[in-house]
């Protein structure tokens, strides 16, 4: 029996696409010492064979030590707005995750390190360096803002799919 073909994505499934394609970096919010929020900017890549994004940290980073210590953290993704007809419209999908850190010198980190530098091979030379260490960010939920009206939750095996649709 031949296989179903795959179905066709909801207008709001094409859009959380066209955010996760588009967007190089997202917005990274992660508990420091005290249980404060803290953000930080960081450049990602999709996994499309593991359904993770994908990051490069330097353990001189804040970001890195607040991960170890409290690996959930958020990333939010949006699209640019300076395309926006309005802000307050503008598309958008928080990302709760939850930060794995491959070990050194194997499978999962020469896949991490292939899917990265891909979108991002001007990065090679930060692979030189040895505080800079790969992490996924496993994703567990999101929430997805695509218009007025256009919202949804989006369960962590609906991400993982759309993600693996996905192609850097």
């Amino acid at each position: 029996m031949a296989d179903a073909p795959a179905p066709t994505p909801s207008r709001l499934d094409t859009a959380l696409l066209q955010l996760l394609r588009k967007c190089p970096v997202g917005t990274l919010a992660t508990l420091d010492a005290q249980g404060a929020p803290a953000v930080s900017l960081v450049p990602f890549a999709l996994d499309g064979d593991r359904g993770d994004l994908v990051i490069l940290i330097s353990a001189l980073a804040a970001h890195t030590a607040q991960l170890q210590a409290h690996p959930r953290a958020a990333v939010l993704l949006h699209a640019d707005p300076q395309t926006a007809d309005n802000v307050h419209a503008l598309p958008r999908v928080s990302l709760e995750v939850e930060a794995v850190w491959p070990e050194p010198d194997t499978a999962d980190s020469a896949r991490a390190a292939a899917v990265y530098l891909a979108r991002h091979p001007a990065a090679a030379l930060l692979t030189q360096l040895p505080d800079f260490r790969w992490v996924r960010l496993r994703l567990l939920r999101g929430r997805q803002v695509a218009g007025f009206g256009a919202a949804r939750s989006v369960d962590r095996q609906h991400l993982q799919t759309l993600i693996c649709l996905t192609s850097d």
